[in-house]
């Protein structure tokens, strides 16, 4: 079974978070987005085994301390999807328009594709292609555990912003309803920031992409200021 630990990171609590298959202790960090040294130390104290690091965007606050990790773990970088790489080649300008120490582009060592299947110890995650916020942003599922990491598609009571370079409202609002929704109510999810919650929560609650609001013709707004 999957368990995971969310650590905020960097001004805007970013969800790093730890994933782990509890059976073999096999690990992975979420979008370790800063303070490495602490995040290696929280997976020796839950006796893990880092195995690769996943990246869900390209966006700073998700990718900022993930070469450094790989680096003194000796660990691979998995993720997004290609279409962000332009968000990865722009690192160093990312550091410089929000007050982070500078960082060199990032390559990953692959990229992810949708409907790939990660083993993680003797748990599988799905890769789900889901565009809008960026174009290359993914989400993680494990059907088992029930549990989703979304990055920075959905939050508890919000969506993603689509006002980023290459962000789209329309095809935010069609990863939701059609990548996310379809795997269950029952599904948590970690968002990139902010509390957990459940898709069935924010179907039923969501002022920006709950059933309510879309069925009342809304459109996708600013969303949150991620």
């Amino acid at each position: 079974m999957l368990q995971h630990l969310s650590h905020p990171v960097t001004a805007l609590a970013q969800n790093a978070t730890l994933i782990w298959c509890d059976q073999t202790r096999v690990a992975a960090w979420v979008d370790p987005g800063a303070e490495p040294d602490t995040l290696i130390a929280i997976a020796r104290q839950q006796d893990v085994r880092l195995d690769c690091i996943l990246l869900t965007h390209g966006h700073l606050d998700h990718v900022g301390a993930a070469a450094e990790m790989a680096r003194r773990c000796d660990i691979p970088i998995l993720g997004p999807q290609v279409e962000d790489a332009f968000w990865l080649d722009q690192l160093p300008m990312q550091c410089q328009m929000f007050g982070f120490p500078e960082l060199p582009a990032l390559v990953p060592d692959r990229w992810l594709q949708d409907g790939e299947q990660l083993p993680l110890g003797k748990v599988t995650l799905e890769v789900l292609h889901c565009p809008g916020h960026t174009p290359g942003h993914v989400a993680f599922f494990d059907r088992e555990s029930r549990l989703a990491l979304v990055g920075d598609v959905l939050f508890h009571g919000a969506i993603g912003r689509s006002d980023f370079p290459r962000g789209n409202g329309p095809q935010l609002i069609e990863s939701i309803t059609r990548r996310l929704w379809p795997l269950g109510d029952d599904v948590r999810f970690v968002p990139g920031h902010g509390p957990e919650s459940t898709f069935g929560e924010e179907r039923r609650s969501n002022p920006f992409v709950g059933d309510a609001a879309l069925a009342a013709g809304g459109q996708p707004g600013r969303g949150r200021y991620y």
